[in-house]
């Protein structure tokens, strides 16, 4: 592995550093092998230890978390990356099915095609063609 050179009382050593396994180093040195037991100090971390405490536990009412109609909440279909609207296959009124082509855009040089992700009545359309979104712009609102 490494060599090195000690002069100790006078005397010059060539010692060369075989392996480590565990504290034991294999070393040796002007050609005898011997076993050298490495005492490490235990160095203490400089990164502090976080305790979390414990969160409070809730009371009464704030066990349950309160059901939502999905019926009366409207669906928001976002941008999923940057781009360019390329078509607008639906108009506020329409009825949609999921999993139904809304609009086609164009995002790093590919056509992605935006998805209803619920079936519903289209609520609001705020996007037309030649329109730049950004990610997570509302394109489109199913009710």
């Amino acid at each position: 592995m490494k060599k090195f050179k000690f002069t100790i009382h006078g005397n010059i050593y060539e010692v060369e550093i075989q392996g480590f396994e565990d504290n034991i180093a294999k070393v040796e040195v002007n050609g005898t092998p011997f076993d050298v037991e490495i005492h490490k100090d235990l160095k203490m971390t400089k990164t502090p230890t976080l305790v979390r405490a414990e969160p409070p536990q809730p009371k009464g009412k704030e066990t349950r978390i309160p059901k939502v109609s999905s019926h009366t909440t409207n669906l928001t279909v976002n941008s999923p990356l940057p781009g360019t609207i390329i078509s607008v296959l639906v108009k506020e009124g329409d009825k949609v099915a999921m999993g139904q082509k809304l609009l086609t855009m164009e995002a790093m040089k590919m056509e992605n095609n935006v998805l209803a992700e619920k079936a519903g009545t289209i609520r609001a359309v705020h996007v037309k063609p030649g329109d730049t979104v950004l990610q997570n712009d509302v394109l489109v609102e199913i009710a």
